[in-house]
Formats: C-alpha cells, sequence, structure tokens
C-alpha cells in the first residue's frame, strides 16, 4: 500500500512537468506560447505572463509587458511580475487553459456594466484580474497595485525571504522536484517533529503540571488536557500551511494540499469547541452541585449535547464552505424550505422538545420526586429531549412523551411540605362515653409528643356512629422528606395507638353481628364490665410511653 501511494505522487510530479506552474496546458499551447508576447485575448495574455516565468525560459521583462503599469513605477514591472507568479502558487490557484476566453471582445456577464474582464479566481483572488486597455488585454492597474499586499498576506511572518534564500541551495532535480525543495521538504518535516514535541512537553507536562499544583488534576487530565492536545495539532497544521507554501511544490500536488490544509483548519477548530462543551459542561455540573434542585443536574447533560450538536452543524458548515469551497446558499436554502416539510412531518417531536423546555422553565418537578397523572405513577429518573423517564412502584420503566406531561395536570407528592396521615379509628359500641374521651386525649397526647408530626394542625375527634362501631377521626400530618420516613412515623404512630388501647381497654370493632341472650346464674355475659378510672389509667400510660420518650 505505502509503495502504491508512493507511485501515484511520483506520477503527479511527473505530469507536472509539462505545465507552467498554475497552468495546465497542451503542446498547442507550449506554441503559442513560445511564439512571442501576446496580448490579444485573456487565453493569450495568460500563456504569455506564465511562459516568460519558466525556468526554461525565464523572461521576467516579457512577463511584466503583460501588467498595467500606469499607475506604478515601470522599473518595478519585471520584481512585481515574480510576486504575482509566487501568489498564484502560494494561493494553490489552478488555472487551466481550456476555461480561458479566446476573444478579443471578452466581457464578464457577472460584472455590473459588462465590462471587458477577466477573472481567475473571484473568491480566492477578487483583486487579480485581466483587463483590455486598447486592443491588449493586460493584468489591471488595480490588480498590479495590490501585488505587493497580496505577496505579503500570502506569506507572512517573513516567510517570503525564503523564496531567494532556499533556491540558491541548488536546482539539480530529483524526482521531478529540484533540490532546494527536496531540501526545504525535509527542513520542515524536522521542523513539524519538534515542534511536535514541544507542544508535547508544554501540554502534557507543563500545563498538567499547573493544574496538579493548584489542586484541579483531575480537571486539567480530563477536560483541559484532550483540548490543549487538539489545539497544539492545529498549530502545527498552521505553521505547515505558512511554510509548506514556499516551496512552489508542482500544482498539481500543491493544489490537494492547500485543500486539504483548509479542511484541516475548520475540522480541527470543530474538534477543539467539541471538546470546550464538555468543560463547559463540568464547570455548570459543579455549580448544579451547589443547588438543592435535582432538575438542574439533568439540564447540564442535556446542555452538553445541545452545544455539541451546535458545533458539529457549524463546524459542518465551515468546512464545506472554507475547506471544500462549496457554496453553502443553496444548501441553507435547501434546509430551510426541507425544515417546513420535516417540522410539518415531526409535529410530535417538535412538541416534545418544547415540552422539555417548559418543564425547565416551570419545574413542576425534578429527578427523585413521586409524580401522579391519569396513569402516571411513580418517581421521576430523568427528564430528556423527548421523554421523561418514570420508576414506577412495581420497578418498570415508563417512558412519557413530554408534550404529554406539559399539557397535564400533574400531582408532585415530592413538593409537599407535610404528608398527611388520616385513618378512622373505629370502637366498639359498648365502650363507655368516658373512656372515649380518655382515647381521644391520650391520642392528642400521642400527636404532640411524636417528634416528627405538626403539632399545630391536626385533628382527633369522635365524629361518627356507623352500623358496627363509634368512629374516631384521626387526622395528622408528618413533616419528613420521603415516602419510606412517612412509613416508619406511621409505624410509630400506630403502635402507640395499640398500647393506648391496651392500657385504659379500649377494644376495637370490626364488622360483626352480634346476638345478645339472657345470662345465666352460672354463665357470665361477653359484654364486658367498666370499672371506672378511665382517667387514671390514662394518666398511667402517658407516664409509662410518652413520658419515658421524653427523658
Amino acid at each position: 500500500m505505502p509503495k502504491k501511494y508512493f507511485l501515484s505522487i511520483l506520477l503527479l510530479i511527473w505530469v507536472s512537468t509539462n505545465s507552467f506552474a498554475q497552468l495546465v496546458l497542451d503542446n498547442q499551447d507550449i506554441y503559442e506560447a513560445a511564439n512571442s508576447v501576446n496580448l490579444n485575448s485573456p487565453y493569450h495574455t495568460t500563456l504569455s505572463f506564465f511562459y516568460n516565468l519558466e525556468e526554461g525560459n525565464y523572461k521576467p521583462e516579457n512577463a511584466a509587458k503583460t501588467l498595467d503599469l500606469s499607475d506604478v513605477e515601470s522599473k518595478n514591472g519585471e520584481r512585481l511580475a515574480v510576486k504575482l507568479k509566487q501568489i498564484f502558487e502560494g494561493k494553490g490557484i489552478l488555472i487551466r487553459t481550456n476555461d480561458i476566453p479566446n476573444e478579443q471582445n471578452y466581457s464578464d456577464s457577472t460584472s455590473a456594466q459588462d465590462e471587458n474582464i477577466y477573472y481567475f479566481d473571484k473568491k480566492k483572488l477578487p483583486g487579480i484580474f485581466l483587463k483590455k486597455t486598447g486592443e491588449s488585454w493586460k493584468y489591471s492597474a488595480f490588480s498590479v497595485t495590490q501585488i505587493d499586499k497580496l505577496h505579503s498576506e500570502t506569506y507572512p511572518f517573513g516567510t517570503a525571504k525564503l523564496l531567494n534564500i532556499l533556491p540558491k541551495i541548488g536546482n539539480e532535480q530529483y524526482l521531478g522536484l529540484h533540490l532546494w525543495q527536496l531540501v526545504g521538504l525535509f527542513i520542515l518535516l524536522l521542523l513539524v517533529f519538534l515542534a511536535h514535541w514541544v507542544f508535547t512537553l508544554v501540554v502534557d507536562k507543563l500545563i498538567l503540571y499547573l493544574f496538579k499544583r493548584y489542586g484541579y488534576g483531575k480537571v486539567g487530565e480530563d477536560y483541559i488536557l484532550p483540548v490543549a492536545r487538539v489545539i497544539s495539532f492545529y498549530l502545527i497544521v498552521v505553521l505547515l500551511s505558512l511554510f509548506i507554501r514556499v516551496l512552489q511544490l508542482p500544482i498539481e500536488i500543491w493544489s490537494w494540499i492547500v485543500i486539504v490544509f483548509r479542511t484541516l483548519k475548520p475540522f480541527l477548530i470543530t474538534i477543539i469547541f467539541y471538546k470546550l462543551a464538555d468543560v463547559v459542561a463540568a464547570y455548570f455540573t459543579k455549580l448544579a452541585t451547589k443547588t438543592e434542585s435535582t432538575l438542574d443536574d439533568q439540564l447540564v447533560p442535556l446542555m452538553r449535547k445541545t452545544l455539541k450538536a451546535f458545533v458539529i452543524i457549524v463546524g459542518t458548515l465551515f468546512i464545506l464552505r472554507d475547506g471544500l469551497n462549496l457554496d453553502i446558499i443553496p444548501f441553507l436554502t435547501g434546509l430551510s424550505i426541507g425544515g417546513v416539510a420535516i417540522a410539518l412531518a415531526a409535529q410530535d417531536t417538535i412538541k416534545n422538545f418544547f415540552g422539555s423546555v417548559m418543564i425547565f422553565i416551570d419545574k413542576p418537578f425534578q429527578v427523585g420526586d413521586w409524580i401522579t397523572s391519569g396513569d402516571i405513577d411513580g418517581t421521576v429518573e430523568e427528564v430528556g429531549f423527548r421523554s421523561t423517564r418514570i420508576r414506577t412502584f412495581r420497578n418498570s420503566l415508563m417512558y412519557v412523551p413530554n408534550g404529554k406531561i406539559a399539557d397535564a395536570v400533574l400531582d408532585n407528592h415530592g413538593l409537599r411540605q407535610y404528608r398527611r396521615f388520616y385513618t378512622t379509628l373505629t370502637v366498639t359500641y359498648d365502650t363507655p362515653p368516658a373512656l372515649i374521651d380518655e382515647f381521644v386525649k391520650g391520642l392528642r397526647e400521642i400527636v404532640l409528643a411524636h417528634p416528627d408530626t405538626r403539632k399545630d394542625m391536626f385533628h382527633v375527634y369522635f365524629n361518627n356512629l356507623s352500623s358496627y362501631s363509634q368512629d374516631i377521626m384521626f387526622y395528622i400530618f408528618f413533616e419528613v422528606p420521603t415516602w419510606g420516613e412517612e412509613l416508619r412515623c406511621r409505624h410509630e404512630i400506630l403502635v402507640k395507638i395499640v398500647k393506648l388501647a391496651n392500657s385504659i381497654g379500649v377494644r376495637f370493632a370490626f364488622p360483626t353481628q352480634t346476638l345478645h341472650m339472657e345470662s345465666f346464674p352460672e354463665k357470665k355475659t361477653l359484654v364486658p364490665e367498666y370499672s371506672g378510672g378511665y382517667e387514671a389509667k390514662l394518666n398511667d400510660f402517658l407516664q409509662s410511653e410518652l413520658k419515658r420518650k421524653n427523658d
């Protein structure tokens, strides 16, 4: 496989030797260019310019004749011509003779005034174009004035000086490349490895050391280090894109390298922001842990997913536009039109999404709350974009669309300040009224003595005569946060009630039918005998049961 790629590169280099720098042509083009400086059409001017700047036919004075030097000093013509060719090379602009108009009166139909001008590439080089002056086509006076500026932009940070230094190494050709180009490639690769080593040392050692020193070692290792590594790769790509253009590689290779570099830059930036989403999410996760609500704990993962989706979408658009040089306007237009159809087909999905937004805004419940609504009855486990997961008391998992929850009437048991406990205590009809009074007093003392009951709001009254019992309403509230705590309190209260009843002789009734018969001398009646002294018995219970707990 490596041999195959190597042979492909050699083939590209060999093909590139049959072209003029950025110009791809055939033998007929070479014949027409070799005759003389011809300025009759954009086609002939372009051939004359590149042909006279080739190594085998280097005549910069002839190439300067293709420039409109009316706004600059004519003595700078040769220098500007060479710089213009270097701009074409640095930008990686591939010009094909078949695409250049061979008409003396050619006019650009896209221009406002339908002028006699020709642009090589309006996106990459909007300021460089040919213009008909009199009967001759030349690089316009405006383009000539822009050459120095464009050259410094194409070769920034002093890299332009290397264009004059490297060729002095030697022009011998090996594998289709000059010796100075091969030496430059070797130096560039060496610099890449050196830069990678330096960045790795700085990122993995220095940054991680600083985070560990200030107590954020795990944060640095899990979140900051992955971002820093991608940034180091991005800086290496930037350095490569700056220096490799100095080598003036064959255009067939260089045009593809330019595309790769243009694509890598927005791609790596997208990865950087994708990983930064984890850093932002980690920060908000730390803030969410400081709040009492658990709903914001669910909001953080949703925010992280939303940020990542947004980064991917925006990054893809930049890769298509800046990297692959595609026009994304028709794509966005089609996407907006298709979005209407998608929105109509996905009404329920959109409804559920906005339902989740309303849940996070209104906060009708939070994770861990027990909610009830129709068939919904369970504890909230997770709130997602589309649905909410609810763990039922059968331990099954219920997925409820957020749109349905947003429109439903919810009973949130988890937001209760107090948990109500209501029951009816039934005592037999043979219980004397005085005993019932003492029993009710004892029940109220049980409520007041319990630490988790609401003391300012409870009702204990003898309030009903049913078909088989005398009924006492027992209506109280517990101040506890969970259902488990409520069950514990119920248990403690009911145990105290049973003990109270046993202590003072209260019998609980249940559905029965009683047949009363005349008592016999040798038999005792089944109806218990109440001897009185109920208040003393109650005091004994209060002292033995309730006061003992307070001691």
